[in-house]
């Protein structure tokens, strides 16, 4: 449980809890007492001695091993030493602000996506969220440019606002999405001409799904107005004529001059 719950909190909340215990640490260490081991020990001792590694017990359940180092101590007239430790170093990595360089210890930007700038500094224009559907559409992204490339893109989930039976948006923080676009085509130029040819593919399969479209209604339509001749004149049609323009092929009556136009599927 503990585990489950460690990987859902952000670097900063980490950070803040292991700051605390070695608070926590620095206090308990403060407050260690222990009586002596002989009834005769002098009265009042003020002063910094080297003192052996000693185990001292610390209320806490376990016992604090103390170092070779000086350490201040202090004996009472009741015969109890207290003992001083030099406290442990805490390191932080402090977080500075990208806009303003100031330093901060949380923000909005940076709990949902890591984005270290500050809440002062937040700019709804500039740090705005992009759907995943409108990034992959605008940017030619796919979706293994949000999920597979190193690191990542951090999102939030929100309800679908159009209906709320669809399934739930995947928002991005624009900036973020402009770096890894930058990291996929390289350039802005490069990007606008993947662009053109999307389009001009577009346009290409367009036309030739209407052609064949036009194609079939004109067979359809030749078709229906098709009579057999009945009369006795039997038509004698001489080599086939292919006309490129049209896409038709032809042959004329050698004896009426009746032309027979036709297409070849």
């Amino acid at each position: 449980m503990s585990s489950s719950i460690s990987d859902n909190l952000t670097s900063t909340q980490k950070a803040r809890i292991e700051i605390n215990k070695k608070k926590a640490l620095l206090l308990r260490q403060s407050k260690i007492t222990k009586r002596p081991h002989e009834k005769d020990q002098k009265s009042c001792i003020d002063g910094k001695v080297k003192r052996a590694p000693v185990d001292v017990d610390t209320g806490a359940g376990f016992f604090l091993e103390s170092s070779d180092d000086t350490i201040d101590t202090k004996t009472t007239k009741q015969g109890i030493t207290i003992i001083h430790e030099p406290g442990p170093l805490i390191e932080v990595d402090n977080l500075f602000c990208e806009e303003c360089n100031k330093e901060f210890l949380d923000s909005y930007l940076f709990s949902k996506f890591d984005h270290p700038v500050c809440d002062s500094c937040r700019d709804e224009e500039k740090h705005s969220l992009i759907t995943k559907t409108d990034a992959k559409n605008n940017y030619l992204l796919k979706d293994e440019d949000f999920d597979k490339r190193e690191p990542p893109l951090k999102y939030i989930v929100r309800k679908n606002p159009h209906n709320d039976k669809w399934g739930d948006m995947k928002l991005y923080l624009m900036p973020q999405v402009w770096k890894r676009v930058l990291e996929v085509w390289g350039n802005e130029e490069s990007l606008e001409a993947a662009r053109e040819e999307r389009s001009s593919n577009r346009e290409k399969a367009k036309q030739k799904k209407f052609n064949k479209k036009l194609k079939e209604l004109r067979m359809s339509v030749r078709s229906s107005l098709w009579r057999k001749d009945l009369s006795g004149h039997q038509h004698e049609y001489r080599d086939e004529i292919y006309d490129e323009d049209e896409d038709m092929y032809s042959k004329t009556c050698s004896s009426c001059g009746h032309v027979w136009s036709y297409e070849k599927m």
